[in-house]
């Protein structure tokens, strides 16, 4: 069994006791009361009795924490070092469809840094769990990232933007590029759960732009202690800013940016040699 520490407990608790909600909520679609907070933006009534939840739960235990989560905005707590980074329901769009593919993800983010995160699929009861220097593990099992090496044998997964998102062409152009050189792309909808599968080896590499903090903060977590690698588009250190992500092993990584980087600028990528990459 996985050592746990006391600060994974608080939140893997709240975690489970939020998604009895949703799990509830989702068989009974019909009755959601939905409302629309921008262009295929949704938010359910679901969505806000979860946060509901979390916030109460993850302050009782730790009350002088902050909060930074997706619908309700920012609390600042006595505590500046901590603070909750939390997304209620990853995958909004899915769940008012019936597509049993989302989460509730929360991160402890410690002087700016994300130190501890949770991801929590309900429906097929995962539990990905991550502390910085301690491991990531999902349901008490040890998590570690592809070791795949060769671009045409890996798999991606990636968000599409909709309508009211900007940056279509330069989406289009990335997914061009990685199209060309790899073994396939995924969309699933649910940017903390693409994290968690990069972390347990699922998918070999995730890359999306304009995401915010609630989105990455507990995959960035989970994949760092799975042995991968995170930065922003540009290789470097603005995931929790607006600077996309890009998460991926080590052996792939400096290659996946740099495509990306050449696909933004309109570049057409060069050769690709796979017995390298």
């Amino acid at each position: 069994m996985a050592y746990r520490s006391a600060l994974l407990n608080v939140m893997t608790a709240a975690a489970q006791k939020a998604a009895r909600g949703l799990v509830r909520d989702l068989g009974e679609l019909e009755h959601l009361q939905v409302s629309r907070k921008g262009p295929a933006d949704f938010v359910s009534k679901a969505d806000r009795k979860a946060e509901s939840v979390l916030q109460r739960e993850l302050t009782k235990a730790r009350p002088a924490y902050g909060l930074l989560m997706e619908e309700s905005g920012t609390v600042v707590g006595t505590d500046t070092s901590n603070r909750w980074v939390i997304d209620p329901l990853d995958g909004t769009t899915n769940f008012l469809h019936g597509i049993p593919h989302f989460c509730i993800s929360i991160a402890l983010e410690r002087d700016g840094d994300p130190f501890a995160g949770v991801i929590y699929s309900p429906i097929h009861d995962e539990m990905f769990v991550a502390e910085k220097g301690l491991g990531a593990f999902m349901n008490g099992r040890r998590l570690r990232v592809s070791a795949r090496r060769r671009i045409d044998d890996a798999i991606f997964a990636t968000g599409i933007p909709f309508k009211g998102i900007p940056d279509h062409d330069l989406f289009m152009r990335q997914l061009e590029a990685v199209m060309a050189i790899s073994a396939g792309v995924r969309r699933f909808g649910s940017a903390a759960l693409d994290l968690a599968y990069v972390a347990a080896g699922r998918y070999d590499g995730y890359w999306e732009n304009g995401l915010n903090p609630w989105d990455v903060a507990a995959g960035i977590v989970l994949v760092r202690e799975a042995g991968g690698f995170v930065s922003d588009i540009s290789g470097g250190n603005r995931m929790l800013a607006g600077g996309g992500i890009v998460a991926v092993n080590s052996e792939l990584h400096a290659f996946l940016v740099r495509l990306l980087q050449e696909a933004g600028r309109g570049q057409v990528a060069g050769r690709t040699d796979t017995n390298e990459h």
